[in-house]
């Protein structure tokens, strides 16, 4: 019985010792790991494509947006989840349609993305950065 008084007690000072810094953690805000203020980082973008011999292939495009007017920003930020769908949905369709054995058309995609990106937001104004185009 004071062996589980014991532990008890020393679980809930270990609790009441890490409070501190949790807070401290937490009250931190979350800081941008690449870009400047006006960088808006997205996950990579895959889609589906077929490779020689009948087997599947995967075309990755990595991208983010570069917004200057900070009202602008505050709207994409608000809507990167429907900028996300959008962009799947257009890589999607253009590796499904991608030649066996072909290279992507990064102006083609840059300007589809670029259109989608205009689209959702509503006005131009963001700018569509492209990382790398990978096709596995």
């Amino acid at each position: 019985m004071t062996r589980r008084l014991f532990l008890g007690r020393l679980a809930l000072a270990a609790a009441c010792a890490s409070l501190p810094a949790a807070a401290a953690w937490a009250g931190e805000e979350k800081k941008k790991k690449s870009g400047g203020e006006s960088y808006l980082p997205l996950a990579a973008i895959t889609g589906s494509t077929n490779k020689p011999g009948g087997r599947r292939g995967v075309l990755t495009v990595e991208c983010g947006l570069d917004v200057p007017d900070p009202v602008l920003r505050a709207r994409a930020d608000a809507s990167l989840p429907r900028l996300r769908a959008a962009y799947v949905q257009t890589v999607i369709a253009y590796a499904a349609g991608l030649p066996v054995g072909a290279q992507p058309d990064v102006d083609f995609l840059a300007r589809s993305l670029q259109k989608q990106t205009d689209t959702v937001l509503g006005r131009t104004g963001a700018k569509l950065l492209m990382g790398a185009i990978l096709v596995g």
